[in-house]
């Protein structure tokens, strides 16, 4: 069985309006939502092949072909082009340094419907997903997580799924009290102590057959969970999730000052 980093699909959730963050997203999907002037796609996408996880599937839905453009002209938009106007004809000079490498992505571009479920979106990917173990993430979410340490952990618990575990960041202020009901401390948006499900999934080729149509991803793991084939994979450390135009401030701003996630080297 041959599970080598370049066999292994990573399908990324890209579907969905983004209406929580209609500033960035009127005129283009949310996976293309600018982080530094890359799409956080991009982010996501780095942070796979920085493990030489390579393949993706991207799961497309809502103004999908914004993505697919990006894709087909950026060899033209990061390099020295030359045209010939008579016959439009275009050459691309290789602008690629040992400092500034080209991205080596393998992408299936699949739409997969403008209102669909995220988890049908996957059983809808099932013809793609020839290996026995499949990647799933979300299109919104970048973390400083080692993928490899995560196939690692999932392939030693012998599972179904693994989905990974994070501990996401209060939107509000949290007040600590002591016994009398007196204010001891104001924390300012604290990490909270509880797990959420931060993306980064980890799937056997048999999770498709708990894939039903209209559902979202938590309802085919939730029928995992009386079979105990649910594994979590607990990241400590940095994870974030851009929802809201707030979200997308705080993370160009963490981008200029301090990208924890960028595990990467340009």
């Amino acid at each position: 069985m041959d599970l080598s980093p370049s066999k292994i699909k990573t399908i990324i959730l890209c579907g969905g309006t983004g209406t929580r963050l209609r500033e960035e997203t009127e005129f283009k999907p949310k996976p293309m939502v600018e982080i530094g002037g890359k799409p956080i796609l991009w982010h996501i996408m780095k942070i796979y092949s920085h493990y030489n996880y390579c393949d993706f599937v991207l799961a497309l839905g809502y103004k999908g072909n914004v993505i697919k453009d990006h894709f087909l002209r950026q060899k033209h938009y990061t390099s020295d082009i030359a045209i010939t106007t008579k016959d439009g004809k275009v050459a691309t000079f290789e602008n690629d340094t040992p400092d500034n490498p080209a991205d080596d992505f393998n992408i299936i571009f699949s739409d997969t419907g403008l209102d669909t479920p995220h988890g049908e979106r996957v059983l809808k990917l099932k013809k793609y997903i020839t290996e026995d173990l499949f990647m799933v993430t979300y299109g919104d979410g970048v973390a400083d997580i080692n993928i490899s340490k995560l196939v690692e952990f999932h392939k030693s618990h012998g599972k179904i799924a693994t989905i990974t575990g994070v501990h996401p960041i209060s939107r509000w202020g949290l007040l600590n009290i002591d016994e009398n009901n007196l204010v001891t401390e104001f924390a300012q948006k604290p990490m909270l102590f509880d797990y959420v499900n931060g993306g980064f999934m980890v799937f056997n080729k048999e999770f498709l057959n708990y894939l039903q149509p209209g559902d979202i991803i938590e309802d085919s793991l939730s029928r995992l969970i009386p079979k105990k084939q649910l594994a979590l994979y607990k990241h400590e450390g940095f994870w974030y999730g851009m929802d809201t135009y707030r979200d997308f401030l705080f993370l160009n701003e963490l981008w200029e000052k301090d990208p924890k996630w960028k595990i990467w080297q340009d």
